[in-house]
């Protein structure tokens, strides 16, 4: 469903990678990788339609993600490393009005599931600017409990998490991909998450 043909990135006067090829399925899952530098965030944000290849197209469905009847803005879910939230804002209202700029009409059961699946019960209704970094962390990936999404492109999403909410979280992964969903992550870990293919940069 997702299919990226001759993909050639720069950056200033860098060529990070050139004629890269992919294809991503239902139920199938990419681990990006690669040294500090190599690309990994740029390639993400090509395939998320945030920034254009000097070279090459992304396709959904066959379909240029450009174009509109692709409809691919309303199947994609971008994670980026450093994800945005309002500090004044509680929890819950981050995750309301991320759900309203999705177009997405959340009830507060639904917020307060996915939060409290993050393990942030107790906490859903303070401020976020009071909240350690591994808390605001969880705040934003509770968006993939809430957000009806096939393709998940996620960009270091494991970054600053305990022991324990690696786990939830590779699970939530294990189970869409299980459902039917896809997945482009990037990790310099190892995923605990069982099949997937690599995609060395």
């Amino acid at each position: 469903m997702l299919s990226a043909h001759g993909l050639t990135c720069v950056r200033g006067d860098r060529r990070l990678f050139s004629k890269l090829d992919l294809a991503l399925e239902a139920g199938e899952w990419l681990h990006v990788r690669g040294e500090n530098g190599a690309g990994k965030t740029s390639l993400l944000r090509l395939l998320a339609g945030l920034a254009h290849p000097v070279e090459g197209e992304i396709r959904w469905c066959g379909q240029p993600i450009s174009d509109p009847d692709a409809r691919y803005r309303n199947n994609l879910l971008f994670f980026g490393h450093h994800g945005a939230l309002k500090e004044d804002l509680t929890a819950m209202e981050n995750l309301s009005f991320s759900s309203a700029m999705d177009g997405i009409d959340l009830t507060d059961s639904k917020a307060m599931t996915a939060l409290y699946r993050f393990g942030l019960k107790g906490r859903e209704e303070l401020p976020v600017r009071v909240l350690s970094a591994g808390q605001k962390r969880r705040v934003m990936l509770a968006r993939l409990v809430t957000r009806n999404a096939k393709l998940w492109v996620l960009d270091e999403p494991f970054t600053a998490l305990d022991v324990k909410a690696v786990d939830m979280l590779a699970e939530l992964i294990s189970e869409h991909v299980a459902a039917g969903g896809m997945a482009v992550l990037t990790s310099h870990q190892t995923m605990p998450i069982p099949g997937g293919r690599v995609v060395q940069l």
